[in-house]
């Protein structure tokens, strides 16, 4: 079977190490036959590890604040020298609280963090394809897509404000869904993915104890970040060319249960 992606070119943002979505998605596009360029910000790659990924992959790693229009209307021109043209699919899987890494509660949360939490986990999302309509920057039947989770219609206490980053998240990809396929032919989706043992996930207080939960929960278990890096691939090909505007859950059956016997029998 052919490769999925060939001849296909996209942009990652946020694979920071080999726990990453982002990380197994930039490696399953150059499987399937992708070119790619990865991108994240500053802080992240000093951090180095991103570095082995870039080799793996034979991609170049561009350097990008994604709250900054400016580092994003650079990161998509040069990406777009490198490619010799536009750009097929965008990944975003970015999402950082600092009140969640500071440990503040719901009831009593610093917005100043909050507002760097919604610039930086979904506002970032829109100024990212604000710079590829500004730019011209992705061809017809393109496909941008943005990781989220099911906090943003359900309540998980222990997740704060990130709850509403994605629910914001998933808004922006209905909105900008409809222009860019109304004039562009390109679908803009989100995907709700399992928790994840990624370094992200395992930041959220009591992770560990509702991704067990959560298991128990899916009547598939939770969906391993390999297999949501499959179904990202499946979405950047032109196999769901007529998918777009949507939030599709990739967690197991997670979303749609009520109650499982397995939790109960398991106390």
């Amino acid at each position: 079977m052919a490769n999925i992606l060939s001849g296909k070119k996209g942009i990652i943002f946020g694979a920071l190490d080999n726990q990453s979505i982002a990380w197994k998605v930039a490696e399953r596009c150059v499987e399937e036959g992708a070119q790619i360029v990865l991108t994240n910000a500053p802080v992240a790659l000093r951090m180095g590890e991103v570095n082995a990924l870039a080799e793996k992959c034979k991609a170049p790693l561009i350097a990008a604040d994604a709250t900054s229009l400016e580092d994003l209307e650079n990161l998509f021109q040069k990406s777009m020298e490198h490619f010799g043209g536009k750009v097929d699919f965008v990944l975003h899987s970015i999402g950082m609280s600092v009140n969640v890494r500071k440990g503040k509660a719901y009831t009593d949360l610093n917005y100043d963090w909050m507002q760097k939490t919604f610039d930086v986990s979904a506002i970032s999302f829109h100024k990212m394809m604000h710079a590829i309509w500004k730019l011209d920057a992705i061809n017809e039947w393109g496909s941008i897509l943005a990781l989220s989770y099911i906090a943003a219609q359900r309540v998980f206490p222990d997740y704060s404000e990130m709850a509403e980053s994605k629910a914001l998240l998933e808004s922006f990809a209905r909105s900008f869904g409809y222009h860019f396929g109304t004039a562009k032919k390109v679908r803009v989706n989100t995907i709700s993915q399992s928790p994840t043992m990624t370094t992200a996930g395992q930041g959220v207080k009591g992770f560990t104890d509702f991704f067990g939960y959560a298991d128990k929960m899916s009547p598939l278990g939770n969906a391993p970040a390999l297999d949501c890096a499959n179904y990202c691939v499946a979405l950047f090909s032109d196999l769901t060319r007529y998918v777009t505007m949507q939030n599709l859950y990739h967690d197991g059956g997670f979303s749609t249960m009520g109650m499982n016997p397995a939790l109960v029998e398991s106390k």
